[in-house]
C-alpha cells in the first residue's frame, strides 16, 4: 500500500493483466472513490475487476490463512497478471446466479431471523414452568425447532383422487391415471392391475369407492406373473411385475427422481396445503408457546419490516439491546426501499433486484471500512427510481473509508461515478484494452468508446409507427403473491413493456400466462437461467450446433478413411474423447490440506480428445481447434456450410460473436444464456403466431448491447409475432407499442396496475413511478 517513497499509495496500480481476453493492461485507480468499470458485454471489464483485481486480492488474504482452513474456502484461483500495488484486502457482491431454495427467506439472507431468534430465546414470555429454549429451538431449519410433520416447511404436499384422475369418464386403459407414467411403464402398471382382477376397460367412476381407493393410494406393492397380449409382428413373455399405487409413484418421483421434468411432471398431480400440525408456521409447539409482546415468532417474521420495527420496543435490561441491535439491522434494508418484505418471504419469490439490494443492506450494516468492495451490476433488476437509492447506498459505503469498484451498465451509475474505466473497444478477441481510465467527463474525447456514445450524445429517440394490434390477450383475474384479482389486456401482434419499482408484481403478472390463454397459439419464454450445469454443456452442444459441425467432421475423407462416424466427434461419449480425463479437458490435482487444484489434461493437453479423433481435419483444423474459434471466426469458417452458417448468423445477430464454440455453460452469464436461448429459437422457422416472454432481457448489457438485441426482438414483432417483456431499461420502454405500468410501490404498496397505453400516455399518468423516467427517455437531450 505505500510506493517506493514509503508513502501511502492512493492508486491500486495493475501491471501486465492478462486475464481471459485482457491483453496486457496496465492500469492505476484511485482508492476511496467510486470507479465504475464498463465497456460492452464481453469486452474483458468483468475480468478486470473480479478476475484480476478482487482475485489478487482473495489470494493475498489466503496467503495469511492456514493451509488447512484454506481447504474450507471457495478460491477463484491466481490471476494472470504482473503486478498488483496499493491494493487493499476486498469484498465481493456477485451476482449469484443459483436458484435459492424455499429454506431460504428474507431472514436468512440478511442474518436478521438470526437476532430475531435470540431476542425470543434471551427475552420472550415463556408459559408458566417452560424450559427456556436456544435460539436454534425457533429456526425451522433445524432439528430442535422444524415442525416434525412438514419438517419445517410449513406446508404438506398430499394426492387427491381429483388430481390423480382429471377425468373419470376414462378407463384405466384409456390412461385415466393421468399421474402414472407413460409408454411402457405405465402399459405396465395397467397390466398388473388387469392381472389382480380390475376392469381396466371400464370407466373409472363406476369403479367401486373401494377399488378406486385401494388403486390410487395403497401402500402395498403385490408381484404378480403379468401375460401381456401378444402383439402379431413380436413374442412377449410373461414377466414378474411389481405394483406401485398412483401416491406411491409420485411422491417416489417427487422426492427421488433426478430428471427436472419428472419431478415437474409429478408436482403437477400434488395438492399444498398448511401443515396440520403446525398451521404453516414451521415450528415446533414449544416454540410457539413463546411471545413477545403477545406475538409469536411466526406472527412477527410475517410483518413487514417496517411494521416490525415499529413494534420492537423495550424497557431496559437484554430485551432492549436486542431490540436496538435488531431495528438497526432493519434500517439499512427500509432504506434501500425494501421495508414491504417481511422476514418469512422465501427467497425464491424475491426479484432479482430485491435480492441483490438485501445483500447491499447486509454489507451496510458490517462496519467494514478500509477495503474494496467490487460489486457486479448492482442496479440490475433495478428500476429507475431504486437505483438513486442505490447510489446512496454505495455513496455510504465509500463514505465510511472504502473503496468501491463496480462492473457497471447503467448510464446513471456511471454519472454518478468519480471514476470510470473503459475497457473495448469491442468484445472477445476485439477487446481487453483499457480505453479510458479517469474522470467521467474526460471520456467524450475517446472516439472508439462505445460508451461515450450513449453517454454524451444521445441521439434522438427515432420515430416509428405505433403497430395496431391484432386482438388482446386477457389474463386474470390474477391473486398471487401482492397481485389482488389483477386482470390485464395483453395486445396481440405489438412489442409490450410491463413496467414498475422492484416487487410491484411484474414477473409475477407475466408468470400467468400460459399456452392454454385464448390467442396465444405458441408460447416461448426466454428467462436467464444457466443454459447447463457442468462444462460438458457449451454454446454448440445446447445450440444444436455440434450435432451439425460433428456431421461435417464425420463426412471428411480422413474421417471415412478411418471408419469414424458422428459419435467420435464427441467428447462425451467413450471412444473419441481422452479417456484420461473422459474427455473434460482437465484433471482434478488433490492437494494434502489444499484445496483441489485443476490442471491441463497431461494426455491431451486440453484438447478433450484422444489423438487418433484429432488426427481428422476439415480445412485444416481438428475438432478441438474449431470448438476454440470464436463465433463471428466461425461464421467465415464455415461460410459454405448453410446449416452451419446460419446457426452462426443468428449468434451474431444477437451480438455474441466474441464467444467461444465451445465455452462451457458455466463461464456465460445470464445475459448471455438469454441470448443464446433467444438465437436458437431465431434460427428455428416458425409460420405460426408465437407469444415471446423475456423477463428483463437487457439485464447485464452495455447500451450498445441492448440496441442489437431490440432489433432482434422488434423483427420478431414485424415477422407478425407478439413480444413481451418485464423491462427497466426506459429507453426499451420508449421504443415499444404498449406499456403495462404495475405499482405504484412494491409489495403491499403495489399489485396493481397503475397505467397502460402507448409510452406517451403512461409518461403521463399520475402517480406512476415510471412516469418521470419514461418522460425523459421520450424527450432527446433531456
Amino acid at each position: 500500500m505505500y510506493d517506493h517513497n514509503g508513502t501511502h499509495d492512493p492508486y491500486v496500480r495493475v501491471r501486465g493483466a492478462r486475464e481471459h481476453n485482457l491483453q496486457g493492461v496496465d492500469v492505476d485507480v484511485p482508492r476511496d472513490v467510486l470507479a465504475v468499470f464498463t465497456g460492452v458485454s464481453g469486452s474483458g471489464k468483468s475480468s478486470l475487476a473480479f478476475g484480476t483485481i478482487y482475485a489478487e486480492a482473495q489470494r493475498r488474504y489466503f496467503e495469511s490463512v492456514a493451509p488447512y482452513a484454506r481447504r474450507l474456502i471457495h478460491q477463484v484461483g491466481a490471476p494472470k497478471v504482473g503486478e498488483i500495488t496499493g491494493l487493499p484486502p476486498a469484498v465481493s457482491l456477485q451476482q449469484r446466479r443459483a436458484a435459492p431454495t424455499s429454506r431460504s427467506s428474507v431472514g436468512t439472507v440478511t442474518n436478521l431471523s438470526n437476532s430475531l431468534r435470540m431476542l425470543f430465546s434471551r427475552a420472550g414470555d415463556y408459559p408458566p414452568g417452560a424450559e427456556r429454549l436456544d435460539s436454534d429451538s425457533f429456526s425451522p431449519n433445524t432439528a430442535v425447532g422444524a415442525c416434525p410433520e412438514c419438517h419445517g416447511l410449513g406446508r404438506v404436499h398430499r394426492t387427491t383422487e381429483q388430481s390423480l384422475v382429471p377425468d373419470p369418464s376414462l378407463s384405466i386403459r384409456e390412461g385415466a391415471i393421468a399421474a402414472w407414467p407413460g409408454a411402457w411403464q405405465g402399459k405396465n402398471l395397467r397390466d398388473i392391475l388387469d392381472t389382480l382382477g380390475y376392469d381396466v376397460n371400464r370407466p373409472w367412476r363406476e369403479l367401486p369407492a373401494e377399488q378406486r381407493e385401494w388403486i390410487l393410494f395403497t401402500d402395498e406393492q403385490p408381484v404378480v406373473t403379468v401375460h401381456p397380449v401378444r402383439d402379431a409382428d413380436r413374442i412377449q413373455r410373461p414377466y414378474q411385475g411389481t405394483y406401485m399405487s398412483a401416491r406411491r409413484y409420485v411422491l417416489k418421483t417427487f422426492a427421488d427422481s433426478k430428471s427436472q421434468t419428472l419431478r415437474a411432471k409429478a408436482e403437477r398431480f400434488l395438492v399444498a396445503s398448511p401443515c396440520p400440525a403446525c398451521g404453516g408456521s414451521r415450528l415446533r409447539p414449544e416454540a410457539m408457546a413463546v411471545t413477545f409482546g403477545g406475538r409469536t415468532i411466526a406472527d412477527l417474521a410475517a410483518l413487514p419490516l417496517t411494521d416490525l420495527a415499529a413494534l420492537l420496543v423495550a424497557d431496559g435490561g437484554a430485551a432492549q439491546v436486542l431490540t436496538e441491535d435488531l431495528r438497526s439491522r432493519i434500517a439499512p434494508v427500509v432504506e434501500l426501499g425494501l421495508g414491504y418484505l417481511s422476514l418469512d418471504r422465501a427467497t425464491p419469490t424475491l426479484s432479482a433486484g430485491e435480492l441483490q439490494r438485501l445483500r447491499l443492506a447486509t454489507q451496510l450494516r458490517s462496519g467494514l471500512f478500509g477495503v474494496v468492495y467490487v460489486l457486479d451490476e448492482p442496479s440490475a433488476g433495478l428500476h429507475p427510481a431504486d437505483t438513486e437509492a442505490l447510489l446512496t447506498v454505495l455513496a455510504r459505503l465509500k463514505a465510511a473509508g472504502n473503496s468501491v469498484f463496480v462492473v457497471e451498465h447503467h448510464l446513471d451509475v456511471m454519472r454518478g461515478a468519480d471514476w470510470l474505466v473503459d475497457v473495448g473497444p469491442l468484445a472477445g478477441e476485439h477487446g481487453g484494452r483499457v480505453l479510458h481510465s479517469g474522470p467521467v467527463a474526460e471520456l467524450a474525447a475517446v472516439e472508439e468508446s462505445a460508451t461515450a456514445r450513449f453517454l454524451f450524445h444521445r441521439s434522438p429517440v427515432p420515430t416509428r409507427q405505433v403497430r395496431e394490434p391484432r386482438g388482446h390477450l386477457t389474463v386474470g383475474p390474477v391473486t398471487r403473491h401482492n397481485l389482488r384479482g389483477v386482470t390485464a389486456e395483453f395486445p396481440l401482434g405489438v412489442f409490450t413493456a410491463v413496467t414498475g419499482v422492484s416487487g410491484s408484481g411484474k414477473s409475477t403478472l407475466v408468470g400467468e400466462i400460459t399456452d392454454e390463454a385464448a390467442g396465444v397459439g405458441r408460447l416461448v419464454s426466454v428467462d436467464q437461467k444457466p443454459i447447463g450445469r457442468t462444462p460438458r454443456s457449451n454454446l454448440a452442444t445446447y445450440t444444436g450446433l455440434f450435432d451439425v459441425v460433428r456431421k461435417v467432421f464425420a463426412g471428411t475423407e480422413g474421417a471415412r478413411e478411418r471408419g469414424y462416424g458422428v459419435s467420435r466427434f464427441s467428447f462425451n461419449v467413450a471412444g473419441g474423447r481422452c479417456e484420461t480425463c473422459q474427455g473434460e479437458g482437465f484433471v482434478s490435482v488433490e492437494l494434502l490440506f489444499l484445496p483441489s487444484t485443476y490442471a491441463p489434461c497431461p494426455d491431451c493437453g486440453g484438447a478433450r480428445y484422444n489423438p487418433g479423433t484429432l488426427e481428422v481435419t476439415y480445412r485444416g483444423r481438428n475438432i478441438a481447434e474449431v470448438l476454440d474459434l470464436t463465433v463471428e471466426s466461425a461464421a467465415d469458417f464455415f461460410a459454405d456450410s448453410p446449416p452451419v452458417a446460419r446457426s452462426l448468423a443468428t449468434l451474431l445477430d444477437v451480438g455474441l460473436g466474441y464467444l467461444r464454440l465451445g465455452q462451457p455453460a458455466t463461464e456465460l452469464s445470464g445475459g448471455e444464456a438469454q441470448r443464446i436461448k433467444l438465437a436458437s429459437e431465431l434460427q428455428r422457422v416458425h409460420r405460426a403466431h408465437t407469444v415471446y416472454l423475456l423477463d428483463e432481457p437487457t439485464t447485464g448489457l452495455h447500451p450498445a448491447d441492448v440496441e442489437v438485441l431490440m432489433r432482434q426482438l422488434q423483427g420478431l414483432v414485424d415477422a407478425g409475432h407478439t413480444v413481451i417483456v418485464v423491462e427497466h431499461d426506459m429507453s426499451v420502454v420508449a421504443g415499444a407499442d404498449w406499456v403495462i405500468d404495475l405499482g405504484p410501490g412494491g409489495g403491499d404498496a403495489g399489485g396493481r396496475i397503475v397505467a397502460s397505453g402507448v409510452p406517451e400516455a403512461v409518461a403521463g399518468a399520475a402517480g406512476s413511478a415510471t412516469a418521470p423516467y419514461l418522460t425523459r427517455a421520450l424527450t432527446p437531450g433531456c
